[in-house]
């Protein structure tokens, strides 16, 4: 029977995870390699009223709905300003909440400190090593000489998961996808447009994506394009004002307002590199699983990334309540899962694959949430229970 359980990742999915657990009765204990919190780290990012249905059932949804914007409509226009697409995002939940885009240092702080006031362990500067699995127990090494015991290990440890390795040495990496992020929040402005709508401008050179908070604020982000992977020390090289004009140089052809939230924008998030993850044959042995990025990781332009993780967590804390055996369980989350997650994956994989623009850099995808076309989104109830 499974009870004790460690967690490995502290970021979204794990605190999510734990609680789940805690709910379903188990005991679970959160490792993060780091040795502090994420506090700050990130952009935003947008919870589909999938996942919102799915912390519901934690009891999380009212923390999570007070936080960012509720996001109803997205909204596509050409670099020229015509309208390409108008639609609904995802309709409402069973409790009346659209879509939420919120800043994801928010959701995280929110996500943990809920942990902890629910009398949640979570442990800092705990980076796995080696994980081995006994016959009734599964142990784990952390690089400061430390380690922990329990009856599972769960790797929530996100797209560079350490866990997925230790399952299967022969796993897929994650692959590049020829697209930078960065982005910031821009204030002083007056843009006209319906607060918290989507708005996405396929530009000439580069793509380019915005929110208007209900304060006046304007969220953004853009993706150019690199054709070849760079390194850390690459986008660490790039400075500020290098980054400034080269985003004034990719949208200086288009209309729109690109140009406007970029100049009213004091920090620009330095990039980031966009990844997906190949199709992970194993997710699992009798006492490890990997859930969230670390088994099925896919590029922004799905808008399910978090919503997918969290279901994760509630569907596996229910295998586990409903089966004694923790290989049991841990086949039954797996069928339960997978197929969900390949399903959602492959609509925006497959517009990937067949879409390009004109960069004079490379030729390459064009990432955007309207990737999820309204026949292809996933169900606004996750079907699960804890």
């Amino acid at each position: 029977m499974t009870k004790q359980v460690v967690i490995i990742g502290g970021g979204i999915a794990g605190p999510v995870t734990a609680m789940a657990m805690q709910k379903a009765g188990l005991d679970p204990v959160v490792y993060e390699a780091h040795g502090h919190g994420a506090d700050g780290v990130g952009a935003f990012l947008t919870l589909a009223t999938n996942g919102l249905e799915a912390l519901h059932l934690l009891d999380l949804d009212r923390q999570v709905t007070g936080l960012g914007m509720g996001t109803r409509r997205m909204r596509i226009v050409s670099g020229t300003g015509k309208r390409l697409a108008e639609f609904d995002n995802g309709g409402l939940t069973s409790f009346g909440t659209p879509s939420r885009t919120l800043r994801r240092a928010d959701l995280y702080r929110t996500l943990r400190d809920e942990a902890l006031r629910r009398g949640i362990r979570i442990e800092y500067g705990k980076q796995l090593r080696d994980a081995r699995q006994g016959d009734d127990r599964v142990h784990a090494d952390f690089a400061d000489g430390t380690s922990a015991d329990g009856d599972l290990l769960v790797g929530a440890d996100g797209l560079w998961s350490r866990t997925r390795s230790l399952l299967d040495p022969q796993a897929p990496a994650p692959r590049y996808l020829g697209l930078l992020n960065t982005g910031g929040f821009a204030t002083g402005l007056a843009l006209d447009g319906e607060p918290g709508a989507a708005h996405f401008v396929f530009g000439t050179r580069c793509f380019f994506g915005y929110l208007i908070h209900p304060n006046g604020d304007v969220w953004w982000f853009a993706n150019p394009g690199r054709r070849t992977e760079p390194t850390a020390a690459e986008l660490a090289s790039i400075t500020p004002e290098q980054q400034r004009a080269e985003l004034t140089e990719l949208f200086s052809r288009d209309a729109g307002p690109a140009l406007q939230i970029i100049d009213a924008t004091e920090h620009i998030i330095g990039s980031w590199s966009t990844y997906d993850l190949p199709t992970v044959p194993t997710w699992r042995n009798e006492r490890m699983v990997i859930i969230g990025d670390a088994a099925h990781a896919t590029s922004p332009s799905s808008g399910q990334g978090a919503s997918m993780a969290i279901e994760d967590a509630v569907v596996l804390a229910r295998c586990l309540r409903e089966h004694r055996d923790t290989a049991v369980a841990l086949a039954a989350y797996e069928t339960a899962r997978r197929a969900r997650v390949e399903r959602n994956r492959r609509p925006g994989q497959a517009k990937r694959q067949r879409q390009g623009t004109r960069t004079g850099r490379a030729r390459r995808p064009r990432p955007h949430p309207a990737d999820r076309h309204a026949d292809d989104r996933p169900p606004r109830r996750p079907a699960v229970d804890v």
